[in-house]
């Protein structure tokens, strides 16, 4: 990651390269108005000289409600962006700084609130420091030793790629490289479609920019601009990287992936972008969604926070639909080595659009979106060692699964003919380069999903998630876990083989997936 909060935590400085990600914020504050029905809001009584900020207003009833709770935002102050009536989730800007208050009281309204705290017109994921981007020399010299080697059927820098072996994903392409009828949705900072890489794969469909709260179709709008982050396209090639004799080669590369641009130019992701980018893999035939960030401004979103509780409802409406629809909602755990399973978490980062402070929570009452939500696939990452890395979140009870998401080369020093811990995969502008994260493993994630969509075309969203973990490889907790070697215990793992805190069900299998 870079200055986006991949995993959407701000990225950390870690060794050889590595990134991490965060994000924080303040809420306007002021006194409620009075309004109870919809319609009911005197247009003289509203404010506009507040900040304008973006909201989500959810609604509870009908489409009939969903057309009266329009009709009060207006009176409100505030202009409808879009509505995604489906889910009963209206994206709104407001410069009332009551806005939300107001609005809460309206009939038909379940909840409403502020999705930043810093005005408009001012991103996030969760991968490690600053990709590590390859040299010409360097690509030309992995190309050569595997010419010279005369490697079996293997892309030029698929020698360096430890992570596909470790999830058995080599061996699994010598049966399948998955179907074409297949489409994972890479929500996130934006794909470089023109990737030589990522062109044989990429579903135009499919993709699309989300950033303002609504489709925006324009012709090559899900790409990142010039000083945007590459993450969203390293996390395309892990997926669906075509072997086609170029570069790397993707734990899936025979299914289709499309670009759903999720975050601003500055790397925040936030919630009405987050919702749309569901909405949309929902109505266009995505199989399966990855998503390596978390929902800004808050690390955390807590319930008893008016706000908060509402930004959780209108992603938990949108990941809901997206799976009613048939995807297979996959996300990163995070990068700050927490116990998402514990009593309770200081969180630094929170808001991160504005002035962030330690805050106390609970992790069972404030959640990471989406990850921490009910259906979503949670992945940890692991090590070139097989070790959780060092940076990743965990928990007993919140993660499901574990895949490789690299670590410090001094930490977990992959095998020869691999020279680092990192994952290597593409960047825009036809480069390469390793990055690392739990942002990085949820899309070996979410490529074994869609290798197990490819093998099971009928199979639901359910059987699919259950057949990731009946068919993990079941990893134990280490004891100790002191993986800087330095005699102090780094985390500690809770759970037995079959599933832990670490490792959720454990280490997803490929091979195990193209088996009928």
């Amino acid at each position: 990651m870079t200055h986006l909060r991949s995993r959407r935590r701000r990225m950390l400085a870690l060794p050889a390269g590595l990134a991490l990600t965060v994000s924080l914020g303040f809420l306007p504050t002021g006194t409620a108005t009075a309004a109870t029905a919809a319609g009911s809001v005197p247009a003289a009584a509203v404010a506009t000289d507040g900040p304008k900020l973006s909201y989500v207003v959810n609604t509870s009833g009908g489409r009939s409600t969903v057309s009266s709770v329009k009709k009060a935002i207006a009176k409100a102050g505030g202009a409808i962006v879009t509505s995604y009536d489906q889910i009963g989730v209206i994206v709104v800007t407001s410069q009332n700084p009551e806005f939300a208050r107001t609005v809460r009281k309206v009939r038909g309204v379940d909840s409403a609130g502020a999705t930043r705290t810093a005005p408009m017109a001012a991103q996030s994921t969760t991968d490690i420091g600053a990709p590590k981007v390859l040299s010409d020399k360097e690509v030309a010299a992995a190309t050569a030793t595997a010419a010279a080697n005369k490697a079996a059927d293997q892309d030029p820098l698929e020698p360096l790629q430890w992570d596909l072996p470790a999830i058995k994903a080599d061996k699994a392409h010598e049966k399948s490289l998955g179907s074409r009828n297949v489409t994972v949705a890479v929500i996130d900072t934006g794909v470089d479609d023109t990737h030589p890489d990522i062109a044989p794969n990429f579903d135009r469909a499919a993709s699309v920019n989300c950033v303002g709260g609504k489709p925006d179709t324009t012709d090559g709008a899900w790409r990142p601009g010039t000083g945007e982050s590459p993450h969203g396209t390293h996390v395309a090639g892990e997926i669906a990287a075509a072997k086609n004799g170029v570069g790397v080669t993707g734990v899936a590369p025979g299914v289709k992936v499309s670009g759903i641009k999720v975050s601003t130019p500055a790397g925040f992701f936030y919630t009405e972008a987050v919702v749309c980018g569901f909405v949309w893999a929902a109505e266009h035939g995505v199989d399966v969604t990855n998503n390596s960030y978390y929902t800004d401004p808050w690390y955390f979103n807590c319930k008893n926070d008016p706000d908060q509780k509402a930004l959780v409802e209108a992603v938990s409406r949108a990941t809901r639909y997206a799976e009613k629809k048939g995807a297979v909602n996959v996300a990163a755990a995070g990068n700050e080595n927490y116990d998402l399973a514990s009593d309770s978490i200081t969180d630094p980062s929170s808001p991160n659009d504005t002035t962030p402070g330690d805050r106390v929570i609970d992790p069972s009452e404030c959640l990471d979106i989406p990850t921490q939500l009910p259906g979503v696939v949670t992945v940890a990452s692991t090590g070139a060692k097989g070790l959780k890395s060092s940076f990743s979140n965990y928990g007993l009870g919140v993660v499901d699964i574990a895949a490789p998401g690299g670590d410090s080369t001094r930490l977990q020093t992959p095998a020869p003919p691999a020279v680092s811990g990192l994952i290597l995969g593409p960047l825009p502008g036809g480069q390469y380069g390793y990055m690392a994260g739990t942002s990085m493993a949820s899309p070996h994630v979410a490529g074994v999903a869609a290798l197990l969509k490819s093998t099971h075309p009928y199979a639901s969203p359910l059987v699919i998630k259950a057949l990731l973990s009946l068919q993990a490889d079941d990893t134990a907790c280490p004891k100790p876990y002191d993986i800087d070697g330095d005699g102090e215990v780094d985390a500690v793992c809770e759970g037995g083989k079959q599933y832990n805190g670490f490792y959720g069900a454990g280490l997803v299998d490929a091979l195990a997936a193209v088996r009928k």
